[in-house]
């Protein structure tokens, strides 16, 4: 008799960390592996707000404190929210928690019954379907086209809807693809939800400053017909490179807030209180460096794609934020190759070429892969050489 819990069973381990911790073991056996697998900005946290932790430390602010936040962060929340996205909140509908990852797992672990339907857009950030299965809720999976730029469409949300939706996830810039809902668009699907009462919307904000070409962000809790319905999840590790310092934070409706911080007082209790203190710092200081970074990631996507798009074999669709891309590698599956999944596909690149990326299907979409060009342009640079010289052979 196994001691392991029938929830766990139900879930897999997070294949981006499996691979970035494969590459990882490569290289301490002195293999020269590129990682393009992990989610992580390359760039380093910026000196005042590593400033602001030194200087908590030296108040001795290490004690405990508010479960889900201290006052002096969420008031920068709830500034930030005012500031960039026309949203008011009051601090009792602010949690943060220990990553913006924790501030989903609360919200479904809060939310959910069994028999709770969520519905998730493939492709889509590996651990949704799995933190809902833990909550005990079930996932309902719609996998989204290339040719919509893998965005869920009106109709498609319309048919997904049943009496057992609780909550629809919406990815803007998107994990695992960088593509992008516009106003328009948002709009749209709100005409649906706006219709359908009992359906509760997830928006996971987190690529939020990371877009190209002049795109302009915008969230669904901007639709005022939808604010009391939506809870939107946001934090600083990807546009202030701080994910080692783990806040993330969310806003919505008080009583689903209070539920989180229930969770969250039985689990971990507290964010770390110096990475408050730094994140008070990254969201009410200087934002010039964000706009610098992302031309940087711009140049990088720029280079990836028109790369990948001159591999026969390969083509990648140009996104509008994040840093990530979704190449598609059907063609190369099948017998002329020996390779029949996009798993297969990730492994032999590995193993052959040392190079690290994350399979499709990780990501609820088959034959397709993620490229993170989170690094820098001689690791891209030697990455896409290696995998041209791959896909040559295999052709």
């Amino acid at each position: 008799m196994s001691i392991v819990s029938n929830s766990l069973k139900r879930i897999k381990p997070s294949p981006t960390i499996a691979v970035t911790s494969k590459a990882r073991e490569m290289r301490a056996a002195g293999k020269d592996v590129i990682g393009l697998g992990a989610g992580e900005p390359d760039f380093d946290t910026p000196d005042n707000i590593k400033e602001a932790a030194i200087q908590a430390i030296k108040r001795g602010d290490t004690k405990y404190t508010a479960v889900d936040g201290t006052p002096a962060l969420k008031k920068a929340i709830q500034e930030k929210f005012s500031r960039e996205n026309n949203l008011t909140y009051k601090l009792d509908q602010i949690s943060v928690g220990t990553g913006g990852k924790q501030v989903l797992y609360n919200a479904f672990m809060a939310t959910l019954d069994p028999g709770d339907e969520v519905i998730i857009p493939a492709p889509y950030w590996v651990s949704y379907p799995d933190m809902v299965l833990l909550a005990g809720g079930k996932p309902k999976i719609v996998k989204c086209s290339e040719k919509n730029e893998f965005k869920i469409t009106p109709a498609e949300l319309k048919k997904a809807i049943s009496k057992k939706t609780k909550w629809l996830i919406i990815n803007s810039p998107s994990n695992p693809t960088g593509s992008c809902y516009t106003k328009e668009e948002i709009q749209d699907l709100s005409k649906i939800l706006i219709k359908n009462k009992k359906v509760f919307i997830l928006s996971d904000d987190i690529y939020e400053h990371i877009t190209y070409d002049g795109f302009e962000f915008f969230t669904i809790a901007q639709i005022k017909a939808l604010k009391d319905r939506t809870l939107t999840m946001n934090g600083v590790s990807k546009s202030y490179s701080m994910t080692g310092w783990r806040i993330g934070y969310g806003a919505g409706p008080k009583d689903i807030i209070k539920a989180m911080a229930k969770i969250q007082s039985q689990s971990t209790t507290n964010p770390s209180s110096i990475s408050q203190a730094a994140a008070v710092e990254a969201l009410n200081g200087t934002q010039d460096f964000i706009k610098t970074r992302s031309e940087s990631f711009k140049e990088r996507r720029d280079f990836v794609v028109e790369s990948l798009n001159n591999i026969e074999g390969l083509s990648c669709l140009k996104p509008n934020g994040a840093f990530y891309v979704f190449p598609n590698c059907k063609k190369l599956l099948g017998k002329k190759t020996n390779l029949k999944t996009d798993k297969d596909f990730v492994e032999k690149l590995l193993e052959k070429s040392e190079v690290a990326v994350v399979q499709g299907s990780a990501f609820g979409l088959d034959g397709y892969f993620r490229i993170s060009y989170a690094t820098s342009m001689d690791n891209l640079r030697k990455a896409l050489e290696r995998i041209k010289s791959f896909c040559e052979i295999l052709t």
